[in-house]
């Protein structure tokens, strides 16, 4: 199996700490959506990261479909995600909150640094901010309320928030401080001591 993406996006490494905390053997190629765009139009004509290449040569895109197949591929209760309902609807729910805070944090990395000042919108990426701030309000009282393991047996939940919170102090983090919301950054920093995600860096 191959992951083809940069581990500078929280949607590829979310795919490779996830393959890594599950003991699935895979070969990382790390290719650029950007300065990459041919060899990556080799392996995927769409260009899209993730892009995982199964055993059998399919080529899946999005991190949530891919892990869905690894989880699939895994077998119940060998994955990352909970088996009873309660317990899964609570790991959906803060998974759900870790991709909203990726996209709002893609989206204000991409306003600022792909668009002219004199043409970037001050409305768009004010409100862009606040579902950001909003997103990790939500984590942190969730975080307060119902602790999760940063352990070496963190989850699909927990994984995907650490990997997230990283991503925004890299990329908009004078949007969305450590000291406004710190049970998220303290068990992001937790979760990042770990050698799955140290082997595995965002840069």
């Amino acid at each position: 199996m191959k992951l083809i993406g940069m581990l500078d996006s929280p949607y590829v490494r979310r795919v490779a700490v996830s393959l890594k905390r599950m003991g699935i053997a895979f070969e990382h190629e790390s290719v650029s959506v950007f300065q990459g765009m041919a060899r990556f139009s080799e392996i995927n004509p769409v260009i899209k990261a993730p892009t995982f290449v199964t055993d059998d040569g399919q080529v899946l895109m999005e991190s949530s479909l891919i892990l869905d197949y690894v989880e699939f591929l895994q077998g119940p209760g060998k994955g990352l995600m909970p088996l009873t309902l309660a317990e899964r609807t609570q790991t959906l729910r803060l998974t759900g909150l870790a991709l909203v805070a990726y996209e709002k944090a893609v989206q204000i990395h991409y306003e600022r640094n792909l668009r002219p000042a004199e043409r970037q919108h001050g409305p768009w990426l004010e409100r862009v901010s606040g579902q950001l701030k909003t997103a990790c309000g939500e984590l942190e009282r969730e975080l307060k309320a119902r602790p999760l393991n940063a352990g070496m047996d963190i989850g699909q939940d927990g994984i995907t928030i650490a990997v997230g919170w990283s991503f925004i102090q890299l990329v908009v983090g004078d949007h969305v401080s450590g000291e406004a919301f710190p049970v998220l950054a303290g068990f992001s920093a937790e979760a990042e001591a770990l050698e799955i995600f140290r082997t595995l860096p965002m840069v």
